[in-house]
């Protein structure tokens, strides 16, 4: 038998730290498959919001799986959301500076809530409305702001004009390096 007193220093730290970072970039792989994956039935409440046809709130919301899969806008069968029931769409903010989607097709007239997760380690906002004030960072734009990793965020918007939209991050430098889409009325 073997009395000799391990050595725990036998594995490096190194070693050690490069297994957890690894752990963790398949945890937040697959995080982002499931809240990203189309089909995700999820459901919570709305907050509202100081603005009228405006909400934001934290957490998942919105009727089960409503405006992540099914008609899209322009399709037979596509409901467009109204203030009373408005359809959800998901957004992941990151990893890096890019939005999942890049782009998103909305009815003119519609009511959507966007419901905004940031994925990695960086801190994102979601802005969104008329492209100008968008690209801009103008005061009083609707946005959510300190989406930090894993959190989600909503915001509802009333799209009543013919445009264009779009939705971008100001966190410092994010927008420069490409963080921002596009929303396309259809009809």
């Amino acid at each position: 038998m073997n009395t000799e007193p391990i050595d725990r220093r036998a594995v490096p730290t190194w070693a050690i730290l490069l297994v957890a970072v690894l752990s963790l970039v398949v945890a937040v792989a697959a995080l982002t498959a499931v809240i990203v994956r189309p089909t995700m039935p999820w459901s919570g409440s709305m907050m509202s919001g100081a603005q009228p046809g405006l909400t934001s709130g934290s957490g998942m919301m919105g009727r089960s799986g409503a405006g992540t899969r099914g008609a899209q806008p322009g399709e037979t069968g596509f409901v467009a959301g109204t203030l009373a029931a408005p359809r959800v769409v998901r957004i992941a903010a990151g990893p890096g500076y890019t939005f999942t989607p890049s782009s998103v097709a909305i009815a003119r007239g519609e009511t959507v809530t966007f419901v905004v997760t940031a994925m990695g380690p960086a801190v994102h906002e979601f802005m969104v409305g008329p492209a100008d004030a968008v690209a801009a960072d103008t005061p009083g734009t609707p946005e959510v702001a300190d989406l930090a990793m894993m959190q989600s965020k909503s915001l509802t918007y009333t799209f009543d004009g013919s445009g264009p939209y779009a939705f971008a991050c100001h966190a410092e430098g994010h927008y420069e390096a490409g963080m921002d889409g596009t929303i396309t009325v259809v009809g």
